[in-house]
């Protein structure tokens, strides 16, 4: 695989300019990502014209508390939007729900809809299931108080980046096995859901995210369970033998990603499965281009794609 070839040259130059080498992460470096992922977070420019506010809810079966972070247009006064539910990425091992606030300010606006991002529990301190049982008391706390949320229950979707699209990929899942919301779409962006390592793009020593970051991830994820025979697909949704009856589903994933054979798969077989699948790939891009660079051509392409998309499925 030849990178330095097939890399889209304005994110070259741009990798270039931010020294980002791949990530090759371990248990040393974690709290220094971890602290980095939160001052980036801190640091990041808000619109004064959305409106942000934190709940607390209590977890499931004897799980903690669980805070959801709320985002909406202050134009929106009492109005009932549309609703994505986000999970934030992080590799499953870091990152926080006011990551992706300038996301929200934009999609907020533009699409006239609400946010909510929750602030899930990471590994390796806690493991599978953890992580997905937070996600899913948040979705349904959502939906059972939508009204008083301003939020139509009709039109709450999930969705996530990376490791928390793996998440919103096993929460689609898990929603449609307990049937108790009504999931109206899931937004994938190069989501993190093989454990295996098994295709080829997950061996290519790619920007920003490594094969050996993405082990170490998983190895925190999964725990006990990893390396064996029983993983279920709620924790890597790739490994689900029935995929039907998933809402429409968007994937999106660079040319350059590890991720990229995974995600093809995946949304060729939510096609096969009767899924209604859009599947964006972007040629000459890593992982995390559209966030890490959102100021280049193809990650413009892609935020104008997906608004697309998305205002069809919030706003229909």
């Amino acid at each position: 695989m030849d990178v330095e070839r097939l890399l889209d040259p304005e994110i070259a130059a741009a990798l270039t300019a931010l020294a980002m080498p791949p990530l090759r992460l371990n248990n040393d470096m974690l709290p220094e990502m971890r602290e980095q992922r939160r001052t980036q977070a801190e640091a990041a420019k808000r619109s004064d014209a959305v409106q942000r506010r934190d709940i607390v809810i209590p977890g499931t079966d004897g799980d903690p508390d669980i805070r959801l972070h709320i985002t909406r247009p202050k134009s929106a006064a009492d109005d009932r939007l549309g609703c994505l539910y986000w999970v934030h990425g992080g590799g499953y091992v870091s990152g926080l729900a006011e990551q992706n606030d300038p996301m929200f300010d934009h999609l907020c606006t533009a699409l006239n809809c609400s946010g909510v991002s929750v602030a899930y529990r990471l590994s390796p301190e806690t493991p599978y299931p953890g992580a997905l049982h937070d996600c899913y008391a948040g979705l349904l706390y959502t939906y059972i108080h939508a009204t008083e949320l301003g939020i139509d229950p009709s039109r709450i979707g999930i969705g996530g980046a990376s490791a928390g699209g793996g998440l919103a990929a096993g929460l689609g899942l898990l929603a449609r096995d307990k049937a108790e919301v009504p999931v109206a779409f899931q937004y994938l962006v190069y989501p993190m859901i093989d454990d295996r390592q098994v295709t080829e793009s997950s061996t290519w020593d790619v920007p920003v995210w490594s094969p050996t970051a993405n082990t170490f991830g998983w190895k925190a994820y999964l725990g006990d369970l990893y390396g064996t025979n029983d993983i279920p697909a709620y924790a890597a949704p790739t490994r689900a033998t029935d995929l039907s009856g998933l809402p429409p589903t968007y994937v999106l994933v660079g040319s350059l990603d590890g991720f990229l054979d995974e995600d093809v798969d995946y949304a060729a077989r939510l096609n096969r499965a009767g899924v209604p699948t859009e599947l964006h790939v972007y040629p000459g891009a890593p992982h995390g281009f559209d966030a890490f660079l959102p100021g280049t051509q193809l990650s413009r392409r892609a935020r104008v794609a997906s608004d697309d998309w998305l205002n069809r499925m919030l706003n229909p």
